[in-house]
């Protein structure tokens, strides 16, 4: 439960942040693994597996702190550790359609409890969902018409950015999609680097502890308010819209 002084001290904290007053929300940015789908531990076992298959050192647990970032952003990070320079465009795509192999080959990632609830009071009140993913998972991305009942129509994935998570660019093109202001959306959003794209963007963001995190990491990543659930998160949004 999300008590009253708790809500108004991260909308005040907002305000001194921005020196915006969070307005009537006209949008919903949504982050999709770890937020929409419980997906970010099969797509850490997928990126193991690749980094196995070609002798690159890493442990399955750091890809939890990985996620937001794109395929050639998570590669180049990895050869630069390895090797000491990044990796060419033809080998991120080729690293990176082994790894999403991988992670089609481990079934469908089950809906996150919550998720759907939190759609389904966004598009109750009238306001735009958008996804804001690091993504470009074809196996997931296909899904979410039939399992969101095509709240997704605006979507940003990691075809349509230059600069991925934590960069503001990706919460940035959400906003320009949707046709709003900062102030008119909110950004939710479960990894360290998305809260942080969310925040640099000028959004309320709502970081959710749905990964191995610690207690406050996300609002020390630059989430206004941090929550334990999607569950939770669609309790905040019923009150913020």
């Amino acid at each position: 439960m999300i008590n009253d002084k708790r809500l108004n001290d991260a909308l005040q904290a907002y305000t001194s942040r921005t020196g915006h007053v969070l307005g009537q929300l006209k949008a919903a940015l949504f982050d999709m693994d770890g937020v929409l789908y419980d997906s970010m531990p099969g797509h850490a076992k997928a990126w193991k597996k690749m980094c196995d298959t070609i002798g690159i050192d890493c442990d399955e647990n750091e890809f939890f702190a990985y996620e937001g970032r794109t395929g050639a952003s998570t590669i180049n990070l990895l050869y630069q550790r390895q090797y000491g320079h990044g990796a060419d465009e033809e080998t991120c795509r080729k690293l990176y359609a082994i790894k999403s192999e991988n992670f089609k080959a481990l079934g469908l990632p089950p809906l996150m409890e919550g998720g759907r609830e939190a759609v389904e009071e966004v598009l109750a009140h009238g306001a735009e969902c958008v996804l804001v993913t690091g993504s470009g998972q074809a196996s997931i991305l296909e899904r979410l018409d039939r399992d969101y009942n095509g709240a997704f129509k605006l979507r940003v994935t990691a075809h349509d950015v230059r600069h991925g998570k934590p960069d503001p660019e990706p919460y940035l093109m959400g906003l320009a999609k949707a046709g709003v202001e900062p102030w008119e959306a909110v950004a939710i959003d479960n990894a360290p680097l998305g809260v942080e794209s969310g925040s640099r963007a000028g959004i309320f963001t709502i970081g959710v502890r749905t990964g191995p995190l610690a207690e406050g990491a996300l609002e020390a990543a630059g989430a206004d308010i941090e929550l334990n659930s999607m569950s939770e998160c669609a309790e905040l949004l019923a009150r913020l819209l």
